[in-house]
Formats: C-alpha cells, sequence, structure tokens
C-alpha cells in the first residue's frame, strides 16, 4: 500500500514531526507487523529519525547545518540560488524505514519521524509505503 499525504512548511528550514501521520495509516491499514518506508521526492527537503521530546534539538540540527551549509556561500553557482538546500537534503537523506510491530512504529522512547524542508516555505508531499509481513 502506497499513501501520501500534502505538508506545509512556514520556513525556509523547518522539521515537521510527521510520526503521528504515519502511526494513523498503520492503524487505518490493520497492519499488525511490517515495515513503513519514508519517502521525500524532493531535492530540497529529506526525511530523518531524531528526538522529539525536546524541541531546542531541531533548532540545534537546523543552526548547524546552516553553519555547515551557509545559504550565501560566494562559491555556489547553482542559478536558483539553494544550493544549500540541496546539500542538507543530501545529508539528511530522502527516505527512513521502519519496523511495524504490534500495529505501533518501533521507535525509541524519544525518536519522532520528522520531515526536513530546506526551501520552504512550501507545500510538499511525503510517500508512505506500508509492507505487512508475509506468512
Amino acid at each position: 500500500m502506497i499513501h501520501s499525504f500534502t505538508i506545509q512548511s512556514r520556513q525556509r528550514d523547518e522539521m515537521l514531526e510527521i510520526t503521528d501521520r504515519i502511526e494513523r495509516l498503520i492503524r487505518d491499514s490493520g497492519i499488525r507487523q511490517g515495515l513503513a518506508v519514508v519517502y521525500c521526492p524532493h531535492t530540497t527537503a529529506g526525511i530523518t529519525i531524531n528526538e522529539n521530546a525536546d524541541p531546542d534539538v531541531k533548532h540545534d540540527v537546523l543552526l548547524r547545518l546552516d553553519e555547515v551549509y551557509p545559504w550565501n556561500h560566494p562559491g555556489y553557482r547553482h542559478i536558483e540560488g539553494n544550493t544549500a538546500s540541496h546539500l542538507k537534503a543530501m545529508t539528511v537523506g530522502s527516505s527512513q524505514t521502519v519496523i511495524i510491530d504490534q500495529g505501533k512504529l518501533l521507535l525509541g522512547r524519544w525518536q519522532g519521524i520528522y520531515f526536513c524542508d530546506f526551501d520552504g516555505p512550501r507545500s510538499r508531499t511525503c510517500y508512505v509505503k506500508l509492507m505487512p509481513d508475509q506468512g
């Protein structure tokens, strides 16, 4: 089963937690055991798993990514002016695979799944493939 949903970012760099949306898809599917693949089809956005308890973690991650990949680096040539967004997306990655166990995502106590937009504000699409165990 492939599902999709739209995400609206409000800032240039933003980490939006999507864990609840994915858990709702799993619950509605009835899958008890299997895998969930969360995928971002955008070259300036990505998917990551990280802490969801302290909002300062998101701030710190975005701060450091800006330090490593500054927006205004004088050597960038990309005409659209969003080279930093592409580099951040490559660093974060475009997908995550999470085990489904007893109808729930098998995440650590403080973990959440995040859609990371590095070229917002924009309307984005996220895909989720749910794969039940066979047998």
